[in-house]
Formats: C-alpha cells, structure tokens, sequence
C-alpha cells in the first residue's frame, strides 16, 4: 500500500499540469455501485473492500470518505496511512480540499468514472479559491495496478420476453415519445441496468448484478448498442439486428457522441464503419428527411449518471441535463414482472426455510446449542472436528447451495453478509474465509441474503440465536420487528415519498433513544440489480425525489447495531399496490404494501409483552401465509420445523 501511494504521488508530481491531489473514486464508467474486478480501483489503492466510498490522495495525506454502513468496517481495514472520513460527520471532499490545499491546487479526476453532477459540484466549489478540477487523460491508478484483473469476454444473453415482460419495440417507443415530450433528439444512456432493462439483454460483467459493459445512444429514429462484440452470438446479433438496433464497438462511444453532437451520427452502414445517405425509421423501416431528423437540436444527458468523459465531449448549450426516464419506467414492474417476482421469492423462502432448518440441525449437533426455538443456555459442547466446524463462509455457501436447487436461478444478487456476534454489528459485513468467525450458539446471528432468478431478483434478511437471547437483545429485536410491521402497514396517499415514510420504522427504536445509519428500503430488480432506483425509503433528502407509485418494489429493512456486541436487521420486500381505503381525501387516491417475502420471524427472539395485539395478530397472520404458501416446497420434516416455528405467539 506505501508502494501504491509513493507511485501515485509520482505520477502526480510528473503530470501536466502538476496534481495536488487525486480523486480516486468507488464507480466505473458506468457510475455503477457494484463494478467488475479490474474497475475496484478505489479498493486497490486503500484497502477498503465496502462498495461506497471515496478516496482522496495528496502529496501528505490519504483520506477515505464512506458511509455509516461502513464506518466500522474502514476503521478495521484502513492502514495507519489513510484517515476515516465519516460522510455526514465530517466535511465533505470538496469542502476539506477548499479549507486544506493551497489556493491555486489542481485537484486530478478520471473524467470517466465522475458524474456530470459530481464534477460541476467540485469545480463550483473549487473555483471559489481558484483551485481547479484537471481531466487526467488517462487513469494514474491503472498505471501503476502491475496486476489489474484482464478484461473478461461475457456472453450477452437475450431475456426473454415471458421473463420481461414488454418488448424492446415498446419500450423504444416509450423512450422516444419522452424524447419528443422533451424536445430532444437524442439520449446517450451510460448505465448498466438501464441498458440491459431497455434492449431486453443481460450478462454476467459485474459479479452478482447481471448486466453487460455496455452504452446505448437512442434518437427519435435508431438505436445503438455499444458493447464489446466478442461478447455477442450469432443468436443475440440477430435478436438486436431484428429490433433495428445497430451494434457498435464499445470503445466507439467516444467518437460516436462527438458525431451525435454534430448531426452525424446515423444507422446503417455506421455498423461498418461509414455513414449511411441519411437517418432510418427504425419500426417502418423507411428513411426520415433531414429535417425531421434535427427537428430538435438538444441531447439529453442524466447528470447523475453520465460520466463527465461523454459530457464534455457536447456543446453545453445544447444538452438537458435531466435524470433519465428509464429508472422509473424500470421502477414501475409489468405485470409479468410482478408475478415473477412473487414467485422467485416463494422459492426463495423455501430456500431460506431450508437452510434455517439445517442450520437449527447443525447448532444442536456439533454445538450442543437449545437450537431455534428453546430459550436455554447453551451446553457448550462444540464438536472438534474440523470437517464439521460451521463458520460464517461454509453456512452462507450452505444457504447458497439450497438457492441454487431452484427454478431460474442464475446466482447470488450480492455478497451473502453471514455475521456473527460483534460481525453482525459490521453493517455491509463481508465474511472471508481466512477470517470469518465461527458460527456461535450464544450469539445472534444476521444473515442478509438474495438471489437472481430469471423471473426476479430477491432480498431478504433475518436474524436468529440459536441460544439464550439475553432480554437486551430481545427488547432491540422488538423494537425492529415492530418498525418492520410499522412501514409494511403503511397506508398512504398518492404523491408520499420514501423520506416521509422512513420515520415509521424508526419511531420503535427512537422511544428507547436507539437508530440505524442506513436507509430503510431501496427498490429491487426484475433479474437486475438488487440496488435499484429511483425511489427509496430514507432519511437522506435525495429520498424526497420521488414519490412511491403502485407496482414499485421496495425493501423493509430496520436494522440496529451494537458495536462490538451484536447486529441486528429485519427485510422483506414489498410491491406498492392500491389500497383500498374507505375514503378517498382530495381524490388522491391512496397506496399500501403487499408482503412477497416468505420465511419466519424468530419468535424467542420477540418479546411478545412489547407487542400491541394488532402487532401480534400481524406476526400469527404473516406466519400463517409462510406455512400455506411454502407447503408444496418443503418435505415433511420440514414443514414439521415450520409449523412449530410459526405456532402462535400470545401476548
């Protein structure tokens, strides 16, 4: 790590013009969240594994900027050069550079991996003490990874239309008529799932997310996908011909933008490297006048996820900068979707319910442990032998296994956070084999998990003691439990964002002066990312954004954290649906949650005297759906735990 940061101090010493410091962000070209291994540039330099974050270097200092998933986890993994910089508690990166470089310091970006709002943000503040925001031409940090992860060739696959649920054809159309609403003639689209989602494609480029290194650049009359062709069959360049769309190289996008910007760029002979005699109607396949074709003379670009690189390459008068309008087309789930959806995490529970019975077999066998139900100390009588011993990683590739005994299951939807005692406390805990902690009767255990399936992606976490829960652990599991059931019983009026509802969940634990420094749901993909916008329940302003609309998915999830004791966390996914509510105040019409998440609460971990009767009659309800719903995927001694797991709890 001192190599790494004395080369990169010399590059920055050499460069032209002489950097004083190097921004050194989390995302790739594609502003993603998750990236492949050769773009974990950030986590190469510092040695923080968590995917947010932000790194800063000078010719004196190293600072890492992360959230409050991951405060605990960076203070672990952070060497004694870099310093923590906790967002929210301490300055942010541009304010910390304005108060702590000299006047006149040229701070270095990568232009491809910084958003055009990130890098309009920095340069305002900046130019305020006449420091300035330099494009490097190339990325320093690359330059000195001697062992950078290869380019991996993926193979694009075509996502069929019983999974997707509308055509490309359909959604083209709707992308332009926003086009034409908008008075623009085009939008360069630069983000993994929005492409994927939009040409009905996916693949296998970033671990657990199933999308495809790719760009798309769409006009009111052709389409363009710019992906590394090796990747592409002979199937899937036939699926995407016969939707008019053309297939450029990926690294084309560069020059393809600057000819978009100059009315040059068209369909047709294109693909081969020559401009066609004019643009293409793609659905009559008949040629557009040129007139119509620059009607509009804008280009739209997502500020919030069009890398810097692209922008820069337009005149700024002629763009608007406006978010993309296929996150909430995205967002709002189809009607196939939704029932995929509803399946995959009827499978998914099964799966979960699996597990949680031969994890409960496991605790009592080689542990001596009470197991899942009894509330009673431990026997401490661990068996030695090393075959049987369970640690965080062999548990959670327990539960993976059961998840890949199902229909359509292509993978995990993230990193399984398995954790154990103070692990548990780690928010976004990331087990490793070498490390990880042995499973531990006497400790609570969390385990945040999801799949992706063909017809949806799940997410789920629960949280258990295979021993004596102490009452502490009980009260704080309560009180989760009871803003879990708070937020799923919302009901609320058209028009609500997730910043209004965020309090819900947190009421119970701020009554026992506790709380939790995450967001309490996010929207989930249709076999895309886990993470999906762009709604979300959260105490953060961007949550203000937009409101919650029928036929969005998002989590329930509250958590709390004791550090260095125990964590714990509570999810499920929900589908915002109409509710039908007795009266209809200024004719809003008013919206509620359906439950599609399937396995048990632990019920000794419920102190049942801290529950309401409405709360408990919601427990026995919920536990009686589980055991109806997961009947047909459970073999009898199975369904024999479940039942006494979801016996009824009383007050």
């Amino acid at each position: 790590m001192a190599d790494t940061l004395a080369a990169l101090r010399s590059l920055m010493a050499s460069h032209s013009p002489p950097l004083h410091a190097l921004i050194i962000p989390s995302e790739d070209y594609h502003q993603s969240e998750y990236v492949s291994e050769r773009d974990k540039r950030r986590e190469f330099v510092s040695g923080f594994t968590g995917s947010a974050g932000l790194a800063l270097i000078t010719m004196n200092d190293a600072l890492l900027w992360t959230d409050g998933r991951y405060f605990l986890q960076a203070s672990q993994q952070l060497s004694h050069q870099w310093k923590l910089m906790r967002i929210g508690e301490d300055p942010a990166v541009d304010i910390w550079i304005a108060d702590n470089l000299q006047k006149d310091a040229a701070v270095g970006i990568d232009p491809w991996c910084v958003s055009v709002d990130t890098a309009q943000r920095w340069e305002y503040a900046f130019a305020k003490k006449q420091q300035k925001l330099v494009q490097t031409s190339t990325n320093l940090v690359d330059e000195v990874w001697e062992d950078r992860p290869p380019v991996e060739i993926n193979p694009v696959k075509v996502h069929p239309l019983e999974f997707a649920g509308r055509s490309v054809a359909d959604k083209l159309n709707y992308l332009r008529e926003r086009l034409k609403e908008e008075e623009v003639r085009a939008i360069i689209i630069t983000t993994l799932d929005e492409v994927a989602w939009l040409y009905n494609v996916r693949g296998n480029d970033v671990s657990y997310c199933p999308v495809v290194h790719s760009f798309a650049i769409v006009t009111s009359f052709s389409a363009f996908f710019y992906v590394d062709k090796r990747k592409l069959s002979s199937e899937v360049n036939s699926f995407l011909e016969q939707n008019g769309i053309v297939i450029r190289d990926y690294g084309t996008i560069s020059s393809d933008v600057v000819s978009l910007a100059s009315n040059q760029l068209t369909p047709g002979s294109l693909a081969n490297g020559t401009l066609s005699e004019g643009p293409m109607d793609m659905e009559t396949g008949n040629g557009a006048s040129e007139a119509e074709e620059q009607t509009f003379n804008l280009i739209w670009v997502d500020p919030g996820s069009c890398c810097f690189a692209l922008y820069s390459k337009l005149n700024p008068d002629r763009v608007l900068l406006k978010q993309s309008p296929l996150p909430l087309a995205k967002a709002i789930k189809n009607p196939v979707e939704l029932d995929g959806l509803k399946k995959a995490h009827i499978r998914d529970g099964a799966a979960v319910v699996q597990y949680l019975v031969w994890l409960d077999n496991q605790m009592q066998e080689y542990y001596g442990a009470s197991g899942y139900f009894m509330e009673v100390e431990s026997k401490n009588k661990r068996k030695h032998l090393e075959t049987m011993k369970l640690t965080e990683v062999s548990a959670s590739d327990k539960l993976e296994g059961f998840r890949a005994s199902k229909e359509h299951f292509k993978g995990l939807s993230f990193p399984t956070i398995s954790s154990v005692g103070p692990n548990a406390a780690i928010i976004h805990y990331a087990p490793d084999a070498k490390t990880c902690s042995e499973l531990d009767p006497d400790s609570i255990y969390l385990f945040d998990s999801g799949a992706q399936y063909l017809d949806g992606t799940t997410d789920i976490t629960r949280t258990v003691h295979f021993g004596k829960p102490s009452a502490h652990e009980k009260a704080c599991y309560t009180a989760v439990l009871k803003g879990h059931i708070a937020l799923g019983n919302a009901c609320f009026p058209n028009g609500t964002n997730g910043y209004a509802l965020d309090i819900l969940a947190r009421i119970p634990l701020w009554k026992d002066g506790l709380d939790y420094r995450h967001g309490t749901g996010h929207g989930i993909g249709s076999y895309l990312n886990v993470h999906e916008g762009p709604h979300l329940i959260s105490f953060r302003p961007h949550a203000r954004n937009v409101p919650l609309q029928a036929s969005m998915t998002v989590t329930d999830e509250p958590g709390y954290y004791e550090d260095g004791n125990f964590g714990i966390r509570l999810e499920n996914v929900l589908i915002v649906k109409e509710a039908g509510t007795r009266f209809n105040f200024g004719d809003k019409g008013y919206l509620s949650f359906e439950h599609i998440t399937w396995a048990p609460y632990q019920k000794k971990l419920i102190d049942a005297n801290l529950l309401t009767p409405e709360e408990v009659d919601w427990v026995n309800t919920y536990h009686s759906k589980c055991r109806e719903i997961l009947a047909s995927y459970l073999d009898d001694s199975e369904m024999a735990w479940l039942k006494k797991a979801t016996e009824p709890l009383t007050a």
